[in-house]
């Protein structure tokens, strides 16, 4: 039987990378990891948190269509190699995108029976103080994904599920719940 594919977007912000990560735990769920240009945070490790590639490698693998989705996000490119995902699904592994929202709709063209799930926090104040909170940014950066979280909201009409993130333990709840309905609907 083939992997079922969910998309998960939202703002900077939003939790949905802590959210995700620990429902991914729970379920043993595979998360198909994505390639940027951005640089590593500390702790992050290539090819667990992303595959970093500089911005010749990035455009190289654009040109020779490895990317599902890819977008210029924030000032860096983020995409995901289709190579990764069609492989997991071919081999029957549930997958989970954590992706940007304009990729999320790229994505859903290639493949409908994907559900997207969108992610946002309770308040504009909550995602600004989410985002000061994580003291890995510059001012300047803060502020351009305030200014672009704006714009991502907008998109949330696009999406089937939306899960609102005031308490981590509520939204994994949700998310497996969406996960679990998805699987129920299948069968």
């Amino acid at each position: 039987m083939k992997g079922r594919l969910f998309i998960v977007s939202g703002p900077s912000g939003a939790g949905k990378s802590t959210v995700t990560k620990l429902v991914r735990k729970k379920l043993n769920m595979t998360l198909a990891v994505s390639a940027t240009t951005r640089k590593p945070r500390v702790g992050e490790v290539d090819t667990v948190d992303y595959h970093f590639y500089s911005m010749e490698k990035f455009q190289e693998a654009i040109k020779n269509n490895e990317f599902l989705e890819y977008a210029n996000v924030h000032g860096n490119y983020y995409g995901t190699l289709k190579k990764e995902v069609e492989k997991k699904l071919e081999n029957g592994e549930d997958v989970i995108l954590e992706i940007d929202v304009q990729g999320g709709l790229q994505v859903k063209e290639k493949f409908p029976e994907a559900k997207l799930i969108f992610f946002k926090a309770p308040s504009v104040e909550e995602l600004e103080k989410r985002l000061r909170g994580r003291n890995t940014d510059t001012e300047e950066v803060i502020q351009t994904r305030l200014k672009n979280s704006l714009k991502e909201m907008e998109y949330e009409k696009y999406y089937e599920e939306v899960i609102i993130n005031n308490n981590v333990e509520e939204s994994i709840k949700k998310l497996i719940e969406i996960i679990k309905r998805k699987e129920k609907e299948e069968k």
